[in-house]
């Protein structure tokens, strides 16, 4: 019985950690407008407020799998909740766009250490298959429930006490979960083989942070800008860097290797495609609602509900369903339907009525509520239990990364001059049509017997 309590509150305490991650994202989006009221900037500077964070967590959850992987999970995980915490109070007492920037980057680097170091926490703790596709579910549910209820509570919070509250809100949060994680989760033993690889993270940082602000920056001034050109071109010089450095290090942040195997890869690319369109379209859509159609941010809040509440009961289920229909079948369905919905939504335009467009979004969050859970089991489980760290923490730099390519591009489509906002959202729904067909068609392919270490 004990043992049944002190995994059940383990499970809490992970939930937590991936579902503040998830709140900030959502509560943020809500807050773009009232933020900009307050500290000024345009739309490439409402990007940055979300990239800033994005880059850092896709740059280092890699870095920080590892490192959890090196020195134990649970007392880098505990570090990291502390990181966020302290951050995210930063955030809420920032003077100026430029400090809540800098303050939205160390919150990255701390949700960079919440999520694989709360995945390696699970994957320990819960060791039989069956138990960790409940666990992981589980976890699942708790960031579905920071991304469904951010926006309500954080249209409330902004109208009743200030956009600062948003950020304040994850103290009394990171405070409980520290305490849960200390009194329940056990320490995972020591990889001392792991090693922190600091040129490939060093080329990580430029790549994104080079990608981010060429895309953000060149929405506002041309795609063909010499300066714009040069920012891509250095990312792609350090995502080549990246990949050499990789390849040569005994060892490395990224095994290559791995990606030999068709259920990670296949996993992988899943995340990356994933995110671009969801996180792209969720920046875009609350634009929609608060500049093109007037809402306040409580009402954009509500607005987002059916959509971001649907992908609780869908996580819930994710398990069940994909035990009697398969993972391939249920993931392939999930990303067409979801690009039937996308391309439904190209009839919006600043006077479409909100029940037009509400089926169509609860469509879109049911299907991601059923792929996240589903891809993270498989690439959990395609790896030997020692690579957790790992695996989780590609996993979601691809996702990360996804997140961080879908504001920066989306944003930069609705804010470049000529095309209109309409315009650049009907671009958007497009290419999110597009992407949801191509999980579902990575889905397809996924190995139906692949031989997996638990």
């Amino acid at each position: 019985m004990a043992r049944k309590r002190d995994s059940l509150l383990t499970v809490i305490a992970m939930s937590l950690g991936f579902g503040v991650v998830q709140l900030d994202v959502s509560v943020v989006n809500v807050a773009i407008r009232p933020i900009g009221d307050a500290l000024g900037g345009g739309v490439a500077a409402l990007q940055w407020i979300v990239s800033a964070y994005t880059i850092m967590f896709a740059a280092f959850i890699l870095s920080a799998g590892a490192f959890g992987d090196r020195v134990g999970a649970r007392r880098v995980f505990v570090g990291g909740f502390a990181l966020f915490t302290a951050a995210s109070a930063l955030c809420g007492l920032a003077p100026s766009l430029g400090v809540l920037i800098a303050a939205r980057a160390l919150q990255g680097l701390g949700a960079a250490v919440l999520v694989p170091c709360s995945l390696i926490l699970l994957n320990h703790a819960f060791q039989e298959p069956r138990e960790r596709a409940r666990a992981v579910g589980l976890w699942a549910a708790g960031a579905s429930i920071g991304l469904s209820g951010g926006p309500v509570v954080g249209g409330g919070l902004i109208a009743t006490l200030g956009w600062r509250a948003i950020f304040f809100i994850n103290v009394p949060i990171g405070l409980v979960a520290i305490w849960l994680t200390l009194r329940y989760a056990t320490e995972t033993p020591r990889a001392r083989d792991r090693s922190v690889d600091l040129p490939g993270q060093l080329a990580a940082v430029v790549t994104l942070a080079s990608l981010a602000a060429a895309t953000i920056e060149g929405g506002t001034v041309g795609w063909t800008r010499p300066g714009i050109l040069a920012g891509y071109a250095i990312s792609l010089v350090s995502l080549l860097a990246f990949l050499r450095i990789e390849s040569r290090r005994r060892s490395p942040l990224l095994p290559l290797v791995l990606f030999r195997r068709p259920t990670f890869s296949a996993s992988s690319a899943m995340g990356l495609v994933l995110n671009i369109a969801v996180y792209g379209f969720i920046f875009v859509l609350s634009l929609f609602f608060q500049r093109e159609q007037g809402r306040s941010p409580l009402q954009t809040g509500l607005a987002f509900a059916p959509m971001t509440g649907i992908v609780l009961a869908t996580n819930l289920s994710a398990g069940r369903l994909a035990q009697r229909f398969g993972i391939r079948q249920m993931i392939a369905l999930a990303g067409v339907l979801a690009a039937v919905a996308f391309a439904g939504l190209l009839e919006v335009g600043p006077s479409t009525s909100y029940v037009a467009m509400a089926a169509k979004l609860i469509v879109i969050g049911a299907s991601v509520g059923l792929i996240v859970p589903l891809m993270t089991t498989e690439i959990l489980g395609s790896v030997d239990r020692s690579y957790s760290g790992v695996a989780s923490g590609t996993l979601n730099t691809a996702r990360q990364t996804g997140s961080l390519i879908g504001v920066a591009l989306f944003g930069s489509l609705i804010g470049a001059a000529g095309s209109g906002f309409i315009g650049g959202l009907h671009t958007t729904l497009i290419i999110c049509a597009a992407l949801l067909l191509g999980t579902a068609a990575l889905a397809a392919r996924l190995p139906r017997g692949e031989n997996r270490s638990r």
